[in-house]
């Protein structure tokens, strides 16, 4: 079983490099932010994003994305994060491809998806590169190709993030852009279960039923490689 779920970010990002007076206005918002009182956070940022403050307009398309002291709405989330994208960030892009794909304030178009996916994986963020691969396997946007959604599950997989780690796991059972590879498969399904992904902990255990004793001792093995290698060594 394969997770298809396209997930979005949600770490917000501190304000470097912006003046001693623009980071007081964001750090009083955080602060308001992580107290809950969204209000005075939308407040403080509002102007730093309407002058042009890619951070902060990422941080306004969340909080209309999800109601965060405004009443939902997409059509604003997608205004914000179009600014941000436009700058480069990549968190913004991810969002902003997860709101084409989804048709959340803008018509669905999954080629647009696919365009910011490609900007912030690109970049390196996890999450674009595990949506991206998901847009390869499925063919939504690009033609279908398990090689390269193996390649961008892969790049996600290698920095920890367990949706990738399960499905690249699935595409090394299903010989899926890669040859089937039972030890392989039960190493990525095994990590995205440590990792706290329960699809991952019930592919391992499918896995573990059709394997020998000495595969499966083997595949453990690569596991602890893998992951105390910080993934470099997998």
């Amino acid at each position: 079983m394969r997770m298809n779920k396209l997930l979005v970010t949600l770490a917000f990002s501190m304000l470097f490099g912006s003046g001693i007076a623009l980071a007081a206005d964001f750090n009083k918002g955080l602060e308001a932010y992580y107290s809950g009182d969204f209000k005075t956070a939308l407040a403080e940022w509002t102007p730093l994003a309407e002058q042009g403050n890619a951070v902060v307009q990422y941080n306004l398309g969340y909080m209309y994305a999800y109601g965060e002291g405004v009443p939902e709405n997409d059509k604003t989330a997608v205004k914000w994060y179009t600014k941000a994208a436009g700058q480069g960030d990549a968190r913004a892009q991810t969002n902003l491809g997860n709101m084409y794909a989804n048709g959340k304030g803008v018509p669905e178009n999954d080629k647009t998806a696919v365009k910011w996916y490609t900007k912030a994986a690109e970049q390196g963020n996890a999450i674009a590169q595990s949506n991206l691969g998901n847009m390869y396997a499925d063919g939504d946007g690009v033609p279908k190709n398990d090689k390269t959604a193996v390649k961008w599950y892969t790049k996600a997989a290698e920095q920890g993030y367990a949706i990738a780690q399960s499905n690249l796991g699935v595409m090394y059972d299903n010989g899926e852009g890669v040859l089937t590879d039972y030890r392989r498969a039960y190493m990525w399904s095994n990590l995205a279960s440590y990792n706290g992904n329960k699809i991952g902990g019930e592919n391992k255990d499918k896995l573990a039923k059709k394997m020998t004793p000495a595969d499966l001792s083997k595949a453990q093995d690569m596991s602890s490689l893998c992951l105390e290698s910080n993934y470099t060594d997998c």
